[in-house]
């Protein structure tokens, strides 16, 4: 194909993508000629395509408009997303003009109106790469007597090349501080940092202070939020927290909002910077009933229970929320200071003459069915110990194969996102246990066996199941065995564990405090 044909596709992919914008984006008419001018200079194309367009297809133009970039050496290969991601947001509202849109929406339609049109304008620009999201695994798994749990193999987050994590390496940082800061809307990126040109925030006060909230790029469940401080300052969980996340349900009723408990281990996310997470109430947690309830005589307008799940969770609702925050704040303070050495809980440690907090909590806040606030106060500890390297109430090494990473908030709501290498490694699995690949336990016990993590887990697996299975048979097997580990990797988070022993000092706890 001629210089000049590529010039010409390039010049339509232009005008679909105009028109694109204007059917999807909001663009404007009277904007329509200054984004043109934008992308033909972007592009190095002298002047816009005249003649009938055929249909298309979003992403294909896309990529073919950057491949016309990388054929043209205006940028190199590794650079394409972010220069999608650039020519895109030529096309887009401003954000100002995007919360203007907002705010009008929900005047007139509710705050779950607004909600859908920038989660929708979120997909439509690629921001929320449906495409990518869509290659995710996912499975529920019921056959439990706690509940459900549902498990997701996350593979919308490509793999990096080794030139890419070299350039990742040597890219500048600085700015913006974390991936979080405010100062990412319209960042170009780099090879370290995505460009963020098509992202979109919602302004908002939280407890009288400057917040704002965007979709996760990530979508880890429906509606996947993110509320955000203006300020970089680092994760903490305080009385202040509790009232801005009731700030937050006030104005978003069919959300939840929650947040990471501030410590490493069982944090889960940035902890370098101030926010929550949250979304519709899919998450398996919301579904549990009560195990136990209690009667206190300091709150007694506020319900306190223990939820049938597998973690330690304090549920609290009522709907006086100055009650309400009084209780949550009071079970915060003393779970920060309670020990408990019966069932290896220790609040904090003296490690170089300091001390070393390890209780924490992770709070997650929401609006029941009868319209009432309800604190789920799911206690943590990230305490290690030399049995326990990795942390006492954190998977143990033998789980590793399936999910090393913090146990975070996510997860401990029965939301288990696993590393996309497992879908890769399971395949190779099942090749073994069909009988594909012959099983040599001394081969893949050498470190350079690319399956030598699950040494453990074929070796079980053929001990249940044989080599000899169907195609069918090797899936079922492996997807029992990963649900088993989730479960096992929730329970081991318990810092109550749930015998007899366990659920009575879990008792003890919630009676010193109410």
């Amino acid at each position: 194909m001629s210089r000049i044909s590529y010039e010409e596709q390039a010049k339509q992919n232009v005008n679909k993508l105009l028109d694109y914008a204007s059917r999807r984006l909001y663009l404007d008419d009277y904007d329509r000629v200054y984004a043109q001018n934008a992308l033909l200079d972007a592009l190095k194309l002298t002047e816009p395509y005249d003649g009938q367009l055929k249909p298309y297809e979003f992403y294909q133009v896309m990529d073919q408009l950057s491949d016309y970039a990388v054929r043209k050496k205006i940028i190199d290969e590794h650079e394409k997303l972010n220069f999608e991601t650039k020519l895109i947001g030529m096309v887009m509202p401003a954000p100002s003009k995007v919360v203007e849109m907002f705010d009008d929406i929900a005047a007139y339609n509710g705050a779950e109106a607004a909600l859908n049109m920038l989660f929708k304008l979120g997909e439509d620009s690629a921001y929320l790469r449906r495409p990518d999201l869509d290659k995710n695994i996912i499975w529920e798994h019921d056959d439990n007597k706690r509940g459900k749990i549902i498990v997701t193999i996350n593979l919308s987050k490509p793999e990096k090349t080794p030139e890419q994590v070299r350039l990742a390496k040597l890219a500048k940082g600085g700015y913006p501080k974390c991936m979080l800061c405010a100062e990412n809307l319209g960042w170009a990126g780099n090879a370290a940092k995505p460009a963020r040109q098509t992202l979109r925030t919602i302004p908002f006060e939280l407890d009288g202070e400057k917040w704002f909230l965007q979709f996760s790029p990530y979508q880890y469940f429906d509606q996947h939020v993110i509320a955000i401080s203006n300020e970089h300052r680092p994760m903490c969980v305080t009385e202040g927290t509790f009232r801005r996340m009731l700030d937050f349900v006030d104005m978003f009723p069919h959300y939840f909002i929650g947040s990471n408990a501030a410590l490493p281990i069982v944090g889960g996310s940035i902890l370098a910077h101030d926010h929550y997470q949250g979304g519709k109430k899919v998450l398996p947690v919301f579904g549990r009933p009560e195990r136990r309830t209690f009667v206190s005589l300091k709150y007694g307008n506020i319900k306190i229970s223990v939820v049938d799940w597998y973690n330690s969770i304090v549920r609290l609702e009522g709907a006086d929320r100055s009650s309400l925050i009084k209780c949550v704040n009071a079970f915060a303070k003393a779970w920060d200071e309670y020990s408990d050495q019966s069932v290896d809980i220790l609040c904090c440690t003296q490690q170089d003459g300091e001390r070393v907090q390890h209780n924490a909590i992770t709070p997650i806040a929401s609006k029941n069915e009868r319209g009432e606030y309800q604190f789920n106060l799911i206690l943590r500890n990230n305490r290690t110990d030399e049995k326990h390297p990795y942390g006492i109430f954190h998977p143990a090494e033998e789980l590793h194969n399936i999910k090393q990473e913090a146990i975070g908030i996510i997860e401990v709501m029965g939301l288990f996102i696993l590393p996309g290498r497992l879908a890769r490694e399971c395949e190779q699995i099942k090749d073994i246990l069909t009988g594909k690949t012959p099983l040599d336990l001394r081969s893949i016990a050498g470190d350079d066996h690319p399956l030598h993590k699950h040494l453990g887990m074929i070796s079980q697996l053929a001990v249940d199941h044989g080599t000899s299975c169907t195609e069918s048979q090797a899936e079922n097997g492996i997807t029992a065995y990963i649900n088993t580990a989730c479960e096992r990797i929730l329970d081991t988070t318990a810092v109550f564990k749930n015998d007899e022993k366990g659920q009575q000092a879990f008792d003890k706890f919630i009676n010193s405090v109410i």
